[in-house]
């Protein structure tokens, strides 16, 4: 392999790791979208996990922007000044997505603060109140979040063709990876279902090795994960 065709792998490496990142979110919006919608429309949804896996959702999409805002964009900047706009613009997207993380986390934090004991009276609370707050907030963070990474990705795909060679390291460095040491099954799952993300390969290789070993066992408590959230379709499909 010469070097030229080592560096444009790597640049299409970049790119991979990039759309990895925003598959696991799009399909973890999906999910959370979904069971609050399954939730709200009196399904056995187990609330505890519906809480677990808002909450993860909420931090991995706040860690991946934070990252991009610390290091991606700020490196993007001083390499293509003319991108200037278009990179400040997405930081206005993010905080419009912000906003509603904050507004999705507190209809979380509601539903989680009802003790629920199985009588009916507590059931109906905690379904009204994830049908009035929680349903509309995830839908509008799927949304949002859709949107903005239909927007995002193509003026990064022309940046990152474009990044000097000496640069690669630098530009890598500033896509978020998410802790695999947190909530390891959704990651795992969100990753090949309904199909295995771009780049899965590489993604995967840079999971300790205790998660690649644990895989089928992580794989299995994400089906039952899906199964408590009374999600029962392949998410790119909903």
């Amino acid at each position: 392999m010469t070097v030229s065709s080592t560096l444009r792998s790597e640049r299409s490496r970049i790119y991979d790791e990039l759309l990895a990142e925003h598959t696991i979110m799009r399909r973890g919006a999906a999910l959370v979208a979904v069971s609050f919608a399954n939730l709200a429309d009196g399904q056995p949804v187990d609330v505890g996990t519906l809480v677990s896996t808002s909450r993860w959702l909420i931090e991995y999409v706040r860690s991946h922007h934070g990252s991009e805002e610390e290091q991606l964009w700020p490196a993007l900047s001083e390499l293509f000044p003319a991108a200037v706009a278009e990179l400040d613009r997405m930081v206005i997207e993010h905080q419009a997505l912000d906003a509603e993380l904050h507004t999705l986390t507190r209809a979380v934090d509601a539903i989680d603060a009802r003790e629920i004991t199985g009588g009916p009276a507590e059931v109906l609370v905690v379904v009204s109140e994830a049908a009035m707050t929680g349903l509309p907030s995830a839908q509008r963070v799927r949304e949002i979040l859709t949107r903005h990474f239909d927007e995002e990705e193509p003026v990064l795909l022309e940046l990152f063709t474009q990044v000097p060679d000496g640069d690669l390291a630098r530009v890598r460095n500033g896509i978020f990876r998410g802790d695999s040491r947190v909530s390891p099954h959704l990651v795992l799952g969100l990753m090949e279902d309904p199909d295995r993300i771009p780049g899965y390969a590489a993604v995967l290789s840079a999971f300790p090795a205790s998660v690649r070993w644990l895989r089928p066992v992580l794989l299995a408590r994400y089906r039952s994960t899906k199964k408590a959230l009374a999600v029962t379709t392949f998410l790119d499909r909903v």
